[in-house]
């Protein structure tokens, strides 16, 4: 069916809003393309560097132009869960694509850091900016101009955006991402998460801690909590850069192997030397991005897409905005149930019916568009489907359920959980922030209480270990802005502020940092912009002024008075600890050309 004219109306304006920018990017994405991927224009000096290891036989091939290069950026270590199982990728796509009648090389690997590691240390303050860094190391894999299309292999919190980037920067080319897939099931994250908490009261110690958490994160494969990186997958399938079912198929099965070939042969399928050439620029067009939105809320997905799918959009020439996100969000009901958002794992939201009852949900009231071009064709229809293994070892699909079969997980349409996806943008004297509620019980959603202040997350833990946070109180957090410290996670104060919450009092976050899809039952006003570093607002609070965080209204206020408020001066904060140590003095050119969060948070403007 037709999309709900809510929908089409928000997408009709994000087209006109981008009208000037997309014009210019589409016209010099078919220059590229005009000028073709000709290899044997090389000069032979080029060419030689470019094949030098390749057998006698690619060599011969790769020299002309007669089959197609396929070019793998890959973010495999085998440090991250999510990662280590791409080691064995590059050997499956080229057995794959030399069945295809292709060649494939890996272009180039980007880096892959993991926020889980890096929570609470000096690391964390280069994950944001690592995301760009990805778009540039990508990039320059494929600047060789070798290839006539690229498969990306990532999966995590900033990799899966930086690529996505980086794939819409060379969008002349046809793009498909593979995915590795979740982790098995391991101890329950609603279990995790209660021996965080203990151990934030100093009731456990840190050995029955680490095996907890050992117990949860377990193997190969994404943590199975509803955060970035399963986010990114849910992204990558509803928007059509995946082939349809394999974002949450467990890594090291036959399925998986199978999904990988097939991804691979597709990739070389849909070149300008076939029929089916589908550039990634024109592919992702603004109905993509809608549905892509669309879909992070009727999962309850991560809010750190709020910046990463303003960046996405705007390397297609696409200008989304936190209205936008925030208009939809008050459109699409909320369909799943994982956790932080209930007690289920993705694994459990694949048994339930997965992306494809959810894409099929969402068709039949036009919450998402149909007519979208995907890697797989055209239509989303075509993903309203369950993937299994055929008897020859290949990918086979039969339609998706039409009931779900855990409805505790997963709802129809008709009966959401919600009638809205739980997402806002807050705006008021204090700036604009964004707020995910969806876990946050319908009592917290409206929070008025004193500030207190801090300028570093440690201030705030040591406050609580020492008795001083037994009260009704807003944590204000600041200087974590991209610009202060590159907007670092602020996780390890979710169990302290979760604790207080369960003793009776009423508390909430206010903070130019971010937290993800991981964030829960504690209320967050986050990324609020101007950051303090930039004299923002926030800034201007003091201890003690009562601040009211409405998430119902979509305010953010100081209860001061704007006279009072005239006369502050912004507070200022000794930045000087985040300038060293962990790499940190690299990344001092991103902190000064940073754009604001409600802008993406990127370098590239």
């Amino acid at each position: 069916m037709a999309a709900d004219s809510r929908i089409q109306a928000i997408t009709a304006r994000i087209v006109e809003r981008s009208k000037p920018r997309r014009e210019i990017y589409l016209e010099r994405l078919r220059l590229q393309v005009s000028k073709g991927v000709h290899r044997s224009t090389l000069s032979c000096g080029n060419l030689a560097h470019g094949f030098a290891v390749c057998s006698p036989a690619d060599k011969d091939i790769l020299a002309g132009d007669r089959v197609p290069n396929l070019g793998i950026i890959t973010a495999y270590n085998d440090m991250l869960s999510a990662h280590q199982p791409y080691e064995t990728y590059p050997t499956i796509i080229r057995e794959a694509a030399k069945q295809a009648g292709g060649i494939a090389q890996v272009a180039g690997a980007v880096p892959a850091m993991c926020d889980g590691v890096t929570q609470g240390q000096p690391g964390m303050e280069l994950s944001l900016f690592s995301r760009d860094a990805i778009a540039m190391a990508a990039g320059i894999g494929l600047s060789h101009n070798m290839f006539d299309s690229a498969v990306y292999l990532g999966v995590c919190d900033k990799i899966i955006p930086g690529l996505v980037i980086a794939a819409l920067s060379f969008g002349h080319l046809p793009a498909v991402f593979i995915p590795a897939g979740p982790m098995t099931t391991g101890l329950p994250n609603d279990e995790k998460s209660r021996i965080r908490q203990l151990y934030a009261e100093g009731k456990v110690g840190r050995a029955e801690l680490l095996e907890a958490e050992s117990k949860s994160y377990h193997g190969p494969g994404t943590c199975t909590f509803y955060g970035t990186a399963n986010s990114n997958q849910m992204l990558m399938e509803i928007m059509g850069f995946h082939m349809p079912g394999t974002s949450f198929i467990n890594p090291n099965t036959p399925l998986r192997d199978a999904m990988t070939r097939e991804a691979t042969k597709r990739a070389l399928a849909i070149t300008a030397q076939g029929n089916e050439f589908t550039p990634a620029g024109e592919m992702i067009d603004e109905r993509s991005v809608v549905n892509g939105v669309v879909g992070l809320h009727a999962t309850g997905g991560s809010t750190n897409h709020t910046m990463h799918l303003i960046a996405m959009a705007r390397a297609a020439g696409i200008i989304l905005t936190w209205q936008d996100i925030s208009d939809l969000s008050d459109t699409v009901p909320l369909l799943a149930r994982v956790y932080p958002n209930g007690l289920a794992d993705v694994n459990h939201f694949h048994a339930a019916g997965g992306m494809g009852f959810l894409i099929k949900q969402l068709l039949k009231q036009g919450f998402v568009h149909d007519d979208v071009r995907t890697v797989f064709g055209h239509g989303l229809e075509a993903y309203t489907i369950d993937a299994k293994l055929g008897e020859e070892g290949n990918v086979v699909r039969s339609p998706s359920p039409e009931e779900s079969h855990d409805p505790k997980v997963l709802a129809q349409i008709e009966t959401p959980f919600q009638p809205t996806g739980g997402l806002k943008m807050l705006v008021g004297n204090v700036g604009k922030a964004v707020i995910k509620i969806s876990a946050v019980k319908p009592e917290r959603h409206i929070i008025e209480a004193p500030a207190l202040v801090f300028h570093d997350q440690q201030e705030l833990q040591d406050a609580f270990k020492d008795g001083k946070l037994n009260r009704d109180f807003i944590a204000v957090v600041r200087f974590q802005g991209p610009k202060a410290c590159g907007m670092p996670e602020l996780h390890r104060l979710t169990p302290p502020l979760g604790v207080l919450q369960d003793r009776g009092f009423k508390v909430a976050l206010v903070t130019d940092g971010r937290m993800s899809g991981a964030s829960g039952k504690v209320p967050a006003a986050i990324h609020v912009t101007p950051e303090a570093c930039d004299g923002g607002p926030i800034s201007l609070i003091r201890d003690g002024d009562i601040v009211r965080l409405d998430a119902i209204s979509g305010t953010l206020e100081i209860l001061v008075s704007a006279a009072e408020l005239s006369k502050r001066e912004p507070a200022r904060a000794d930045l000087s600890h985040n300038e060293w140590g962990m790499g940190r003095e690299l990344f001092a050119p991103f902190r000064r050309n940073v754009g604001t969060a409600d802008h993406g948070a990127s370098v590239f403007h």
